[in-house]
């Protein structure tokens, strides 16, 4: 079973940047699949970012151009990067990864940008 863990959560300031990191707890090389979710208060969760392992991104119109994802297979570690942070990049973030068909999801990570 791949456990997942978001880091890097917190207040972020309108117009700074925020790094949010997801560890796995087993080799991420040979998974085909990562991403970066997230869900504000009372709306759904989405999808933000996602990572092949041949380096294939994908982004939610809503951080295009604003946002990297980017994945350290050595040190078992996706990241996502979001600058120019708005009030509405508040959510609770989520990583997750797909492994041999299954799905794996990490805890989360409260992300409050404010003024």
């Amino acid at each position: 079973q791949v456990q997942l863990v978001e880091s890097g959560g917190g207040l972020a300031q309108v117009g700074g940047s925020l790094r949010l990191s997801c560890a796995a707890s087993e080799s991420i090389s040979d998974m085909r699949w990562m991403g970066w979710y997230r869900q504000a208060s009372g709306k759904q969760r989405e999808q933000v970012a996602t990572i092949t392992n041949n380096g294939g991104t994908n982004y939610a119109d809503s951080v295009k151009d604003r946002s990297t994802i980017s994945r350290d297979n050595a040190k078992n570690t996706m990241y996502l990067q979001i600058d120019n942070a708005q009030f509405e990049d508040t959510a609770v973030y989520y990583c997750s990864a797909i492994r041999g068909g299954a799905k794996y999801w990490g805890p989360g990570t409260q992300v409050t940008v404010s003024s």
